[in-house]
Order: structure tokens, then sequence, then C-alpha cells
């Protein structure tokens, strides 16, 4: 896709959004049920998902591991950002693989230390880019991606969880 023909689709989005604010905010939706064992079924809209424990925490490895898809969301968000980024600067991207590791310390979730973090310590993303572009343009496309990026700028700073029960 060329830079244009990306414009062309956004304008009129771009547009609806700026007359009316109410029609940019878009209510996205996952659902899941518990499975047998301890796994629960993910719904992803392509294809059911089963998660299960990891086996840092006693899980049999054959489930998908919720920490896992995490950094898979991650990682298929900046993807797609960073594509559509540098399709609208022009940006030459021969290619570019997206990785990213986090740290947990499962003492943690299984109550051995009080005292550790429930959750990610730490998440690395790395950008392995095959461009010809110098480097400033580079450092441009990342800052670019980064910034529109839902899952890394949630993530970063953060939001807001309500739990209710019904």
């Amino acid at each position: 896709m060329k830079a244009e023909e990306l414009k062309e689709i956004q304008a009129p989005l771009k547009e609806q959004y700026k007359e009316d604010p109410e029609k940019a905010v878009v209510t996205l939706k996952a659902t899941s049920s518990v499975g047998e064992g301890i796994t629960c079924k993910v719904e992803t809209g392509k294809a059911m998902v089963e998660a299960g424990l990891h086996p840092a925490t006693g899980g049999d490895g054959l489930s998908v591991c919720s920490g896992d898809m995490l950094l898979e969301a991650l990682t298929a968000c900046a993807g797609v950002t960073l594509k559509a980024v540098a399709t609208a600067i022009d940006f030459k991207l021969e290619d570019a693989k997206i990785h990213a590791e986090g740290d947990l310390d499962f003492r943690g979730t299984l109550s051995v230390d009080k005292e550790a973090p429930v959750g990610f310590k730490a998440i690395r993303l790395n950008f392995e880019l095959q461009t010809e572009e110098p480097q400033d343009k580079i450092d441009t496309l990342i800052k670019l991606t980064e910034r529109f990026c839902v899952v890394y700028q949630t993530l970063k700073t953060g939001n807001d969880i309500e739990t209710t029960v019904s």
C-alpha cells in the first residue's frame, strides 16, 4: 500500500472523528470461558484458543500462556503500527521482525513470596529492520510507532481496570 492509498482510506474517518469525537470511541471486546482442568477458552474471532497455566506454575505446556499472548498482542500491534507509519511517511521498509520478551517472577503469582511482583517486571520490545533509510528516519519511525501503538501505550501508561461480577 502507498501513502496516498492509506491517506485516502483514513481521511474520511479522521474527518468524521473531528466532527463527532464520540464516533472515534469504539469498545473492543474479548470473551472467554473456563475449560477442562485449569484452562480457559478464548474466542479470538478467527479461532478458539485454549489458555492454561505456564509450565513454571504447573502447566503442561500444551495450552497457550496468557503472558505469551500479551507479548504476542504487543508485537502484533507494534508490527501493524510500524507498517502503517512507514507507509504514511514513505519510509522504505524492506522487511521487519518485531520481538518482545518480558520477565516474570513466578513467586508472586504462586504466592511463594508476598513481596515478589505479580506480572511482568520488565518488557523489552525490539524492532529488527531491513532498510537503507538513514538513522534519523529510523528514529522517527520508531518514535511514531511507539506513540501510535495501542498495546504499547496501554502497557507503558497503565490503565484503570474495573472488575464486576454478574
